[in-house]
């Protein structure tokens, strides 16, 4: 499909509106996800038996090939993804701090308002109980309901679409990753990047994943999502 290559400056057309999860509607620099990427590698270790290194590499390698690296385990090792699943998440969640002016602001927005998450929807029922909007969003559509192929792969947007029946033109995404804004940018998708602020570095995070893109599938960038949606008109 040909890239539909609109600036988006104005959001009144926008009725649905897709929020990724993890990094996106909390803060990445309460380190929520660094306690499921050190869960991840140890999971990655058992499977194949390497050591910290180089199982945090390959990690990392099927995160970025393959969009999760459930799914590069799934695709290259036999491995359960509810147990995966299970595993990575079991987390503390009480970094994530309640944001009254984050879920504020998205309950004034017009229209449907959707999570589109590689996680599980347990995991998201977690992180929204703390941030205070357990009631906010219409359905969370997780990685079960992708079939486990995740973002940025194009079945993962079109398998939601057509069960919410969503006119992509007509929507938003809102990612931490530049990546997964792609395929919403080619159906005709508003897009924007949420990233972490100037001096957030943590030794787990790769460059790629805090990388801001300038390319067009980018429409908007923001270090505070609340703040941006307060400002729309």
């Amino acid at each position: 499909m040909t890239s539909l290559r609109l600036p988006h400056t104005s959001l009144d057309h926008v009725t649905d509106w897709v929020f990724d999860l993890d990094n996106t509607l909390y803060p990445r620099e309460c380190n929520l996800f660094a306690q499921i990427d050190t869960l991840i590698t140890r999971y990655v270790m058992d499977i194949t038996q390497l050591d910290f290194a180089d199982a945090r590499a390959l990690q990392k390698d099927y995160y970025r090939d393959y969009g999760t690296t459930l799914n590069g385990l799934m695709q290259r090792h036999t491995v359960d993804p509810d147990h995966f699943l299970t595993t990575v998440h079991a987390i503390d969640y009480s970094p994530v701090d309640p944001r009254p002016d984050l879920v504020e602001a998205i309950r004034a927005l017009p229209g449907r308002k959707f999570i589109l998450t590689n996680g599980d929807t347990g995991h998201a029922r977690a992180v929204l109980a703390r941030l205070g909007g357990d009631d906010l969003f219409e359905h969370v559509h997780d990685i079960r309901a992708m079939t486990f192929v995740p973002k940025p792969h194009r079945a993962a947007y079109d398998g939601f679409f057509a069960l919410h029946d969503i006119e992509p033109t007509r929507a938003i995404m809102f990612d931490d990753l530049e990546k997964n804004l792609v395929v919403p940018h080619e159906v005709g998708m508003a897009t924007v990047q949420v990233i972490a602020g100037e001096d957030f570095a943590h030794e787990q995070v790769e460059a790629w994943e805090l990388g801001q893109s300038t390319g067009p599938h980018v429409h908007h960038v923001t270090a505070d999502l609340a703040g941006f949606l307060r400002s729309l008109p």
